[in-house]
């Protein structure tokens, strides 16, 4: 069974379809910025049907369901063993030694706007010092500003550690969009304490307002923030060495590189880690080396993983909307277009692998050595999980690893304290306003070598 997205574009006559190369290659001026490296000088993305090193043969065993379109799951790290989902609606639920708890972490379903698939609760966040401090980070659509993302500070409640205090809400951000799809909105702490935000290029399709190379928007971007500080006008700060940041300073005309006048940008939006991404719903560090991996959900032909080493600046344009994937947009430029930006690690086609690549994170856990290291992508309408690592020789391999005889909806995924990996999944309607708690129950799936199964286990359907 497979599911093909059809959108209105891929039925229009490229408008750019006739433009020479030259042409092209003078509006990418922006392209060039930081990283704009020429894509010729870079490694081709792996693609399905490489081979990571050593036995990664996997298979995926509830840990919980009855779950209401859950999309993302997170550990506090503070030893309960608990771990929180998000239920699309607008609720955080607990699930512990799979059983999921009665009576919810949060419930904000009054101030969520969830009609359409991709809005809603986005994403739960633990403040690194959660154990101490009993702080949370939640990103959501919401209802009373129009699916605006807000990023919102909670602290647990006084007296009872499985609830947060509705009257802690602070809000640190809200980012507006002009359309209701491509809101991305997973957070995550990095390794530098920062807190790391995915944001969409505002919607419809073929980043219509050029959002992803335009510094002056946080649309279609990674940002970077401070939230253990902030100023009269933010209700956080800017990490002092964020790459968009521009002092004010006397104007010079001359005795000036033309490298450093590439890095003055007055206007740009100081909050700005990485640009020229279209949709980066789920995004992941490796919490043994600090490397970043962005799932960015690709247009109509190919999904992309993006990687970020841990000894970046930041600044990295990953060519959106200029490129999807290693080929560029519009794909019928694909034979006189020039290939900019940062090129993804791996890649597939919308042909036969998938539609919408969801990332679920990298392991590091002890239980299974097998896994060490491995990146688990998914695609949410094949169903289908990858494992990517570099090989022996350092070259990126990307393996499939599972193919499910009755497809799963891969909605997100996350780790444990332990570092093992976990895949939310739901059914969850793409064709207009539906009531959620009238579509089945989604679930909570964890992933095991396959030869490590634990008896009694229920296990995803694969293949026959």
């Amino acid at each position: 069974r497979r599911i093909k997205r059809m959108s209105p574009l891929r039925r229009m006559k490229p408008r750019f379809a006739s433009l020479p190369a030259v042409t092209l290659t003078l509006s990418l001026g922006l392209l060039s910025g930081f990283h704009g490296i020429a894509a010729d000088s870079q490694p081709p993305p792996a693609q399905p049907g490489g081979r990571l090193p050593g036995n990664s043969a996997i298979q995926l065993v509830k840990v919980a369901d009855g779950l209401v379109d859950p999309v993302h799951v997170a550990s506090p790290n503070d030893g309960s063993g608990r771990l929180f989902v998000c239920e699309r609606p607008g609720v955080v639920r607990i699930v512990k030694d799979g059983k999921v708890s009665a009576k919810p972490f949060l419930d904000i379903k009054d101030k969520t706007l969830s009609s359409f698939l991709e809005e809603g609760l986005y994403a739960i966040e633990f403040h690194p010092k959660f154990k101490e401090n009993g702080l949370v980070y939640v990103s959501y659509a919401d209802l009373w500003f129009n699916g605006a993302t807000l990023l919102t500070e909670y602290r647990v409640s006084k007296d009872n550690p499985d609830k947060l205090d509705p009257d802690s809400a602070r809000v640190l951000m809200q980012i507006d969009f002009p359309y209701c799809n491509h809101h991305g909105g997973k957070m995550a702490f990095g390794p530098d304490g920062y807190l790391y935000v995915g944001v969409g290029d505002g919607g419809w399709e073929g980043d219509v307002i050029s959002a992803g190379q335009d510094l002056h928007t946080w649309l279609g971007k990674m940002l970077r923030i401070d939230v253990n500080s902030q100023t009269p006008d933010r209700g956080y700060a800017i990490p002092k060495d964020n790459p968009f940041i521009t002092p004010l300073q006397q104007m010079t005309l001359f005795g000036v590189s033309e490298l450093q006048f590439s890095k003055i940008h007055p206007r740009a939006k100081p909050e700005i880690w990485a640009y020229g991404l279209r949709n980066p719903w789920t995004f992941s560090f490796d919490r043994k080396t600090g490397d970043l991996y962005i799932a960015d959900i690709g247009q109509n032909h190919w999904e992309e993983i993006d990687f970020q080493p841990a000894s970046s600046k930041g600044g990295e344009n990953y060519g959106w909307k200029f490129m999807c994937g290693s080929h560029p947009f519009p794909i019928e430029l694909e034979k006189e277009a020039p290939r900019i930006g940062v090129l993804p690690i791996a890649e597939y086609s919308h042909v036969d692998q998938g539609i919408c690549v969801i990332g679920l994170g990298i392991y590091r856990g002890k239980d299974f050595p097998s896994l060490d290291g491995t990146y688990f992508a998914s695609d949410w309408g094949s169903g289908k999980i990858w494992g990517i690592r570099r090989d022996g020789a350092g070259k990126w391999q990307m393996q499939e690893l599972l193919d499910l005889d009755t497809p799963l909806r891969p909605t997100g995924g996350g780790e444990d304290q332990a570092g093992n990996i976990y895949v939310t999944h739901a059914t969850a309607n793409y064709g207009g306003p539906v009531d959620p708690y009238q579509s089945e129950r989604g679930a909570l799936w964890k992933i095991v070598p396959a030869d490590q199964v634990p008896a009694g286990s229920t296990v995803a359907p694969l293949q026959k």
